[in-house]
This record gives structure tokens, sequence and C-alpha cells, in this order.
């Protein structure tokens, strides 16, 4: 069956495809201001901590589901055991729809500041001026969705020429793009006066900072800065060859994704500190902060248009595997072809975001107390993604714990070392730490 559908040409392609779909706005926008307000040294070593067990344990049971299923998240699970299981995969099927439909608004986002910042913004020059520009964009009606619609095509036409002429070959491209570039503002940020103020928050940790806030934040961006719970990562195991070895896999792209959030931290804290800005500006440090902080610093105008690309590369990376869910669903479960079930999908996808591009200014209905996109934002964050990694840990470590064993065994038909370690992570570790990101969302 996988034959059919396609497969990635090498173990690289594989990891550097997954590494791309963990390597997204998790990465580059949310961790560092989430240390920055959470501590910042005492916030990574505890992410770390959950990156490594936690994280990787969930990545690895998802790798084992889809090679042994050999099928998108549904027919995944209708093959291992069905019934009411079955669920889990439609579960993220739909979690994908709604998060790339608000991840694509925010993409577009990305590509319209490059654009605007290599052009130039005159007269802004602080976090207040360059906060009145935002707010004013986003509220357009026409240009964000515009741009939404250009992130999408971009996404489709990767996607819709397949594993490995698409998604494989676009990775192998991008993701060596967007480490360079991210060496790049590493090496400008930590050669300004004042950045060492950024560096030592960064490295030298305050236990007095270490809340139980500080650790749910730093549990939650553990799991969703790998994507996991979204059936990415079971879609992509899905086309892995029987020869690729899943416990080394899942730790290489544990560490390329965590290798890109910490060199984030590095880009982005030391800067900020040196011009005097709040590490801890939230959500806003991205399109406001750093805006300003370009605009202060020697060839802002450069450094800043290559941290909004890195940005769109980092969304791009993971909007294909997003979509690459829904079209495996669509090509296994209805029988419907790539290019069909790419553009299809995609448009229904494009459409579904446009409430969200919508919902800054041009339409301010509230659903629920929220608007549309924040409403989306906190279906799949709060409530999707970890509902499905407390399931799949559960259906792993309980449910089909012998096939899925020998899924991760090498081709001698030993398992790795850690596998007694990882079997007691998924049975109740992980289910246990997951639901309390659940219900601390709720």
């Amino acid at each position: 069956m996988a034959g059919s559908r396609g497969r990635f040409a090498s173990r690289l392609g594989f990891i550097l495809a997954a590494a791309g779909s963990a390597v997204g706005l998790g990465n580059v926008w949310k961790f560092p201001y989430l240390a920055g307000a959470h501590g910042g040294a005492v916030f990574l070593i505890v992410y770390l901590g959950f990156v490594f067990t936690i994280g990787i344990s969930v990545m690895l049971a998802e790798f084992a589901i889809g090679r042994a299923g050999e099928k998108n998240p549904v027919g995944a699970f209708k093959h291992l055991k069905g019934g009411a299981w079955t669920g889990v995969g439609y579960l993220g099927v739909v979690g994908s729809c709604v998060i790339l439909s608000f991840y694509s608004v925010v993409g577009g986002w990305t590509i319209a500041y490059a654009v605007k910042t290599a052009a130039g913004m005159p007269g802004l020059t602080d976090a207040k001026a360059f906060g009145g520009a935002f707010a004013a964009f986003v509220a357009d009606p026409l240009q964000p969705v515009l741009y939404h619609l250009a992130f999408m095509a971009m996404t489709i036409a990767i996607v819709a020429r397949g594993i490995e002429r698409g998604i494989e070959r676009a990775c192998r491209l991008l993701m060596p793009l967007l480490f360079v570039i991210v060496v790049v503002l590493c090496a400008r940020s930590l050669t300004l006066p004042g950045a060492m103020a950024g560096i030592k928050f960064f490295l030298n940790p305050d236990f007095s900072k270490l809340t139980g806030a500080m650790v749910t934040a730093a549990l939650g961006q553990a799991f969703f800065s790998l994507s996991l719970g979204m059936g990415s990562m079971i879609t992509l195991g899905s086309y892995l060859s029987r020869q690729t070895h899943l416990a080394g896999s899942a730790l290489w792209v544990t560490s390329l994704d965590t290798l890109i959030a910490i060199l984030a931290g590095f880009m982005i804290l030391p800067a900020v500190f040196a011009f005097g800005f709040d590490p801890g500006a939230g959500p806003g440090l991205s399109f406001i902060t750093l805006p300003a902080v370009f605009a202060k610093m020697p060839w802002g105008a450069g450094f800043g248009t290559l941290f909004f690309v890195l940005l769109a590369v980092a969304a791009l990376t993971s909007a294909f595997s997003l979509l690459e869910v829904v079209v495996a669903f669509l090509v296994d479960e209805k029988g419907w072809t790539r290019a069909k079930a790419a553009y299809g999908a995609g448009a229904a996808i494009f459409l579904l975001g446009v409430p969200s591009s919508l919902s800054f200014g041009a339409w301010e209905l509230k659903l629920f107390g929220k608007g549309f996109f924040e409403l989306m934002d906190y279906a799949a964050s709060n409530v999707m993604l970890p509902l499905g990694g407390v399931l799949i840990a559960l259906f792993v470590g309980w449910v089909v714990s012998p096939r899925i064993m020998a899924e991760t065994a090498g081709e001698d038909g030993r398992s790795f070392s850690l596998a007694p370690a990882w079997r007691v992570i998924c049975r109740y570790v992980a289910p246990l730490a997951i639901a309390w990101v659940l219900i601390s969302g709720l």
C-alpha cells in the first residue's frame, strides 16, 4: 500500500521533513517569548526535560502507529484496532484542518512582514508605533486575506507534488536555509552591545522562578513544539521504509527541533535585552517588539527581512505536514487522486481561514466570547491536540503495545535499549502529564 502512496527516498529526507513539521512558529515565535516570560534559563531546563522524556516518547509512538498502519491517522487506527479508536484518527484529521486554517493566516503575516520590512517602514521607531501598524494591518479586510491565500497556494503546490518530489525535496532545501538564517541572526544578536544580559538570562537559571505555571507552560510547549497529537507524525511515519530505525529517527527529529528552539532563544533574547525591551512581551514579540529592535539596529532592515523570511520558512515546513494529513486521508480512505485532494482540501482550508483573518477588525462576531481566530486556536491547542496526545499514548501503552514494540525493534528483532522505559512513559507518565495540559488549558 505504502509503495503506491509514495515513500521518502531516504532516512535523511524523512528526518528533515519530520523536523520541518516540528520546527514551526512554535519554535521561532512562541518559545522565545515563553522563555522570556517564565524566567529564561530555568524554563529552558524544564522544557528540555519534558522534550526528551514525554515529547520524544509520544513522537516515537506516532511514528510507530504510522508505519505499522501504512496509512493516514484514520486508516492506521482502523488497521491496528478499529472501533472507537478510529475516532482518534478523525480527531487528528479535523485538528489538522482547523490548525492549518488559522496557522496559514499567521503564515501570511510572516510573508507580508518580510515584504514590508524589505521595502522599509518609514516613521516607525518604537514598539508603540509598530504595535499601531500591526493592528492596522491585521484589521485590514483585504491584505491579510491575500497573504493568507499566497501562503496556502505555496503549501498546496508543494503537497500536490507528492512525498518525494514535493515535501521531501522542499524540506531538503528549506531546512538548511532555515538553519543558515538562524545562525546568521544569532551571530548578529550575540554581538550587539548589551547582549550579555540576554545571554545570562537564558543560561543562568534563577530557581526562584520555578513555579507551577512555568512548569505547565514548559510542558505544553514541549508537546506542541514537536507537532504531536495532530496526526502529522503518524502520517509522515506511514511513508517510512521497514529498514528505518524509528527510535533513532525520533531522537534526530527531537534534537533538531530543540536545537532550533534554543538558537531562536539566542537569536531573540540578547537583542531584546540589548535594546531594553520586555523579553516576555507575549505573541506581539515577533510582529511588534522585534521590528522595533531591528529599527534601532545597524542594517536593521536587512536583518529584519531575514527574520521574517525565517518565520515564513518555519511556517511553511509545518504547513506541508498539516495539509498532508488531510490529503493522505482523502487519498487512502476516499480514493481521491493526490492533486484533487491537495487542491480540494487546500481550498476548503483557505476558506475556513478567511473568518480567522477577518476576526481582527473587519468581522468582529464573537462566539463563546472569543473571536473566530481565537476560538479556532483555543479548540485546537487546548482541546484537540492534548486530547489526541493522551489517547495516542494510551493506545500505544495499553491497547496495541506488543504490536508497536515489535514495530520499533531493529532488523534483528531486538527492541531498543530504552523500550521498557518508553512503555512506562506511554502507559503512565505521558497520559497524566498531557492530561494536566488539557485540564489547565480548559
